[in-house]
């Protein structure tokens, strides 16, 4: 039983060039420095490409970027209803902005895409329906957190996120 041992031993010894020092591939490693892309493009514009559908859901709840930095933002709505039925914006708020109120506010304003008379807004996409988008382009505000929802009515309380300014 020992003899079989030994011969399979040496066979996995020699069948794997025998000598680990005498292999032809040898690995080397190399540490490799990992730029943070986010704090590459900080002088930089950003592009945030939001998308929504159907559902009342924004593919993202929370987008970075910095203080000052120019922002192309396109929504695009990946649903099929019409906007009167199920349309979409990205609304983005001052800080202070009582969420609810503004909200009920847009409910009613349906003659103006659902935004509400007032200065509560920084930016804001057209309302948008099934397979359409719309583009805007801003420069980010001071820092701190900002939210943004859809105005359509009912839908705030699923589509917001934040906008985090650093």
């Amino acid at each position: 039983m020992k003899k079989i041992k030994i011969l399979i031993l040496l066979t996995i010894l020699i069948s794997c060039g025998g000598n680990p020092d005498n292999n032809k591939n040898k690995f080397e490693y190399k540490k490799i420095e990992k730029k943070d892309d986010f704090l590459d493009k900080k002088s930089k514009e950003t592009v945030i490409i939001l998308n929504s559908n159907d559902l009342m859901k924004f593919d993202k709840n929370e987008l970075r970027v910095f203080e000052g930095q120019k922002i192309t933002l396109t929504l695009n709505h990946t649903g099929k209803m019409s906007k009167e039925i199920m349309g979409h914006n990205f609304v983005l708020l001052k800080k202070d902005t009582d969420l609810n109120d503004f909200a009920q506010r847009a409910m009613l304003a349906r003659e103006n895409e659902y935004i509400p008379n007032g200065d509560e807004t920084i930016i804001y996409t057209n309302l948008i329906g099934g397979g359409e988008s719309d583009t805007i382009t801003f420069t980010a505000p001071e820092k701190g957190s900002y939210t943004y929802i859809c105005t359509f009515p009912g839908h705030y309380g699923l589509m917001k996120g934040i906008l985090i300014v650093n």
